[in-house]
């Protein structure tokens, strides 16, 4: 047997070897991960850097306008249980607006 036919039969079963491969592994059904809850979020009080409130306060009206760290009556949007989790955090604010 030639050198170059050798080479070409050996190509041509290394092809249809990797087809089959392809077959065998696209029949498989895909492993599906099971989609993500969306995690339910709470106002948390007195744990905000400044300027980092997520909304209005009794002293401004919009989100980002709270000069004061850590104020008692800004809160910041966190993962339900995570808030009592948090030094100074509260889920109400210290005055009612």
């Amino acid at each position: 047997m030639r050198k170059s036919s050798l080479v070409v039969k050996s190509a041509l079963v290394g092809i249809l070897g990797l087809g089959v491969a392809g077959v065998a592994t696209a029949s498989q059904p895909a492993q599906s991960k099971p989609a993500p809850q969306a995690q339910k979020m709470v106002e948390c009080y007195g744990i905000n850097a400044a300027y980092k409130n997520d909304c209005k306060t009794v002293g401004h009206a919009c989100a980002g306008q709270d000069t004061k760290p850590r104020d008692p009556n800004a809160f910041v949007a966190v993962p339900a249980g995570l808030c009592q989790k948090v030094a100074g955090g509260s889920l109400q604010p210290a005055i009612k607006s």
